[in-house]
């Protein structure tokens, strides 16, 4: 993808700066387009230091963005001037790298840029979500009650994803601890233990067997193994880069059972919350839904956004593509149909918002509490199975004698 600056007008004139990705001129101009905008110049973006650094450390921990957006929102609903606010904020923020991009917003705010261009040239800190909210409150003049709004849901956000991060942590280190446990003890551990028994020259039960030669397989092509799973990983991270091998795991991840459900309620809150946010911010439709498509973290989703999106810019209603899927809960284009009808679909969008974050929460707790005796049963299993392979074989040795 390649990064273009653009500058341009939107639909009620106001004249915005930003950057947009895309993977020629022609179709970042065509994007632009799709949001309404009127272009008055689009260039390609000259690459920098910080643009080839590896994005994954570029990026800005969400922690102090919603930390940045507390007291951003805080200042501002004390009227202080909107740079000084920022140069505030920039000399109580900790984190040095965000420091840096506040104190530019300062700079670039100072010279006459509106707050949300400043932002979206910064988009490993600022998401395309915040940015647009940003713009919304500028043109509307309710720049204060928008970031204090934000602040808000990103505070929900974070502590919802902070508590299904500290509920998964048990299971997976558990996970991994057995399986690098396992792989030690069959390379390394199982053929000392075993070597007396093939010398002996008993007949071996076929757990034994069936032990033994794993393990001769594993010690003997430990390279070659290693190999093919850093391979695989390979292939795997390649396939899912492509457009194609994302839309399909991304889609094959909603059935996967036990996990499926909750990867889905992940999606749903995030498409609730930003949608009804962005409404609440005096976005209209197709924008909230061009934005939350971008932002919902599943490319299956994301599509059949994208696919509502020109449904409702053709005239049609918000649930026409909504309701013929079935990773779609019914319920959501059933109320969304309703609020649609009445008028209140930011209120239906919350209501929503809060039933799948309840439900999301519910799921992540019988998770975990069905996952610890299950992981516990495999491992005793395990653990029971090795030993009855080697001490059975032991005890018929001492038997004998």
């Amino acid at each position: 993808m390649i990064k273009f600056e653009y500058r341009a007008n939107d639909q009620k004139g106001v004249a915005l700066e930003g950057i947009v990705e895309a993977d020629s001129s022609d179709a970042a101009l065509d994007a632009l387009k799709d949001r309404g905008y009127t272009v008055i110049s689009l260039e390609e973006k000259p690459e920098t230091l910080a643009s080839r650094e590896i994005p994954f450390f570029n990026k800005i921990p969400i922690k102090a963005i919603v930390v940045f957006s507390r007291q951003f929102s805080v200042l501002m609903g004390a009227k202080v001037p909107l740079v000084q606010a920022l140069k505030t904020v920039a000399h109580q923020t900790q984190h040095a790298r965000l420091r840096t991009i506040i104190l530019d917003l300062a700079g670039e705010v100072e010279n006459g840029s509106p707050l949300s261009a400043a932002m979206s040239a910064h988009p490993n800190a600022f998401s395309p979500f915040f940015v647009n909210m940003v713009h919304s409150g500028e043109s509307s003049g309710r720049l204060e009650e928008v970031l204090n709004y934000m602040a808000d849901q990103m505070e929900r956000d974070y502590d919802l994803m902070t508590k299904i991060r500290g509920a998964m942590t048990y299971p997976i280190f558990v996970i991994f601890g057995l399986t690098v446990v396992g792989f030690i003890m069959m390379v390394y551990v199982v053929p000392k233990l075993t070597a007396s028994l093939q010398e002996s020259g008993t007949e071996l039960p076929w757990t034994t067997k069936l032990l033994i030669a794993t393990s001769s397989f594993m010690s003997a092509n430990l390279i070659p193994i290693i190999i093919a799973l850093v391979a695989a990983a390979a292939a795997f991270r390649w396939w899912t880069s492509t457009e194609g091998g994302l839309r399909a795991w991304d889609r094959l991840k909603l059935y996967i059972p036990v996990f499926g459900p909750l990867l889905q309620r992940i999606c749903l809150v995030r498409f609730t919350r930003s949608f009804g946010t962005m409404l609440s911010g005096g976005m209209d439709i197709p924008t909230c839904l061009d934005v939350t498509a971008e932002i919902v973290g599943n490319a299956h989703y994301r599509d059949l956004i994208l696919e509502t999106r020109r449904e409702v810019t053709d005239g049609n209603s918000i649930t026409t593509v909504f309701v013929k899927n079935k990773t779609m809960p019914s319920m959501v284009p059933q109320m969304m149909s309703v609020g649609e009808e009445t008028g209140r679909l930011m209120e239906v969008l919350d209501k929503l918002t809060e039933f799948y974050s309840r439900e999301l929460q519910n799921l992540v707790t019988n998770l975990v509490s069905a996952i610890e005796p299950l992981i516990m049963l495999v491992m005793g299993a395990a653990v029971g199975i090795m030993v009855a392979a080697i001490m059975l074989p032991m005890y018929q040795m001492a038997t004998n004698m």
